[in-house]
């Protein structure tokens, strides 16, 4: 297995192609929890989602050798925590902000990332790479329009949701190297959705709306399910991502969450974009494209290099 900068082609290609999957599919998720929203609270809807998550992979975690999370469990309980806390966060965002524009907000989490992947992690990140995760940001920027409802405190809650995503990503690219993909993503679920279930008790006792729970109708139970399918099968693509590649070169490619996001957007909730989102969508794009070339490129001479007799 390789890692980060001393990643094959074969590597780079297979691990960018599921991070792009993973980020077009992630959109899903939002856009289920923005039609649930008024009628299923945000807490409940991101309990659903972990729930769902943890009994689909739980036969395979059985099948694999039982329910030992290995040396590590103060990370798995960590990142159970962190996902949980970032989704709930942003699903309470979607009750106000537009899709696009609640995503737009989000992309400071590359940002972050990469950051935090070259300081806790060690991993080498060169200043090509950051200033396509810069171009990304100002990309997402681009979309957001400078308004006093997207600036308000709604548009707190992105960014604390990007914070918590980053910190997650961290931990998983910390995982990877002891843990399969189905441990963490199974763990993930089970102490995301645990500390959901202190949320929505506290919620059922008279905490804030966007945790108070409801019993759900067969068809929110259907959509919450398809929540749970997705959001299971995105992370799952993210991990293995991470594993091939590190997390400060998948980075820029959260950027593509905009695309879907975008047609959702408008598909589902009429909200279609300015001018100026599809500008910013073409930055974002860009960037990630230039990420891409340039590792190729260099994952090429590695090849060649280390192919050359002495």
């Amino acid at each position: 297995m390789t890692y980060g900068d001393d990643a094959s082609r074969a590597d780079l290609s297979r691990g960018l192609a599921m991070m792009v999957a993973a980020m077009l599919l992630i959109p899903g998720i939002d856009a289920i929890a923005k039609w649930l929203a008024g009628s299923v609270s945000p807490g409940q809807v991101a309990w659903s989602r972990f729930a769902f998550q943890s009994l689909l992979l739980l036969p395979f975690v059985l099948r694999g050798g039982g329910l030992r999370p290995g040396a590590h469990l103060w990370a798995h309980v960590a990142r159970g925590a962190l996902i949980a806390l970032a989704t709930l966060l942003f699903f309470t965002s979607l009750a106000d902000l537009p899709l696009a524009d609640a995503i737009a907000i989000f992309f400071v989490s590359p940002f972050i990332l990469t950051l935090l992947s070259a300081v806790l992690l060690g991993e080498r990140v060169g200043w090509r790479r950051v200033l396509a995760v810069l171009a990304g940001f100002g990309g997402s920027l681009i979309i957001i329009r400078p308004s006093y409802q997207v600036f308000g405190t709604a548009a707190l809650l992105p960014v604390g949701a990007a914070f918590s995503f980053a910190l997650y990503m961290v931990l998983t690219r910390y995982l990877v190297r002891t843990a399969s993909a189905i441990t963490m993503q199974f763990y993930a679920g089970v102490f995301g959705g645990l500390a959901m279930s202190a949320a929505l008790a506290l919620g059922a006792a008279g905490g804030p709306a966007f945790l108070v729970p409801v019993w759900p109708t067969p068809g929110h139970w259907a959509l919450l399910a398809l929540l749970g399918v997705i959001g299971t099968g995105a992370h799952m693509l993210i991990v293995h991502a991470v594993r091939r590649v590190g997390a400060s070169l998948v980075a820029p490619f959260q950027y593509l969450e905009i695309i879907s996001a975008t047609l959702l957007g408008v598909l589902l909730f009429d909200e279609f974009p300015a001018p100026t989102t599809w500008l910013g969508v073409a930055v974002i794009v860009a960037s990630g494209l230039f990420v891409y070339l340039r590792e190729r490129r260099a994952a090429v001479l590695r090849e060649t290099l280390q192919a050359a007799p002495p």
